[in-house]
């Protein structure tokens, strides 16, 4: 075998492998669940990263044991509302608040955003973040979408 065939078969195997894990992302993007989530942003550039918004996700905790404040949870989608149950299998880590009413992911989720847009993150008073997740059976929620609410409503917003 000349080296060119085995560069081009190398780049071959690398470029399908890209693909499959596309492919993958959109399937589980079809099939999976999705929820619009409240959420609060942060930090939204790093240099290493590039820009991104940094998001902290929170759920309806349903299940924990009282006083609970740190602990593994499964996250679901129920009747439109993301909800995280205790899982003893290591699913995300949360942090229960108060009555554990509400659960907040200790890893925040990264949206990147392109270059030449204003930081989606800054809102004018009277107007919420919102991001739509897919919600896979195991692992982080994965942002598809940022939106704004504003006097109930909802509306997408066109990054791209």
């Amino acid at each position: 075998m000349t080296p060119l065939v085995k560069g081009l078969t190398l780049a071959a195997v690398h470029v399908a492998m890209v693909l499959s894990l596309g492919g993958k992302l959109l399937l589980d993007r079809a099939a999976m669940p999705r929820v619009w989530v409240r959420t609060m942003p942060y930090d939204p550039n790093l240099p290493i990263r590039g820009r991104y918004v940094s998001l902290s996700i929170a759920a309806e905790a349903r299940g924990f044991p009282a006083g609970a404040i740190y602990g593994s949870a499964r996250l679901a989608v129920e009747d439109g509302i993301l909800v995280a149950r205790p899982d003893e299998n290591g699913g995300n880590m949360v942090n229960t608040f108060g009555n554990n009413a509400t659960a907040t992911l200790s890893q925040p989720i990264a949206f990147f955003i392109p270059e030449h847009i204003p930081d989606p993150s800054r809102r004018p008073a009277g107007e919420e973040l919102w991001v739509e997740l897919t919600v896979p059976p195991k692992g982080p929620p994965r942002p598809i979408q940022l939106g704004v609410k504003k006097d109930g409503v909802l509306t997408p917003l066109a990054l791209r």
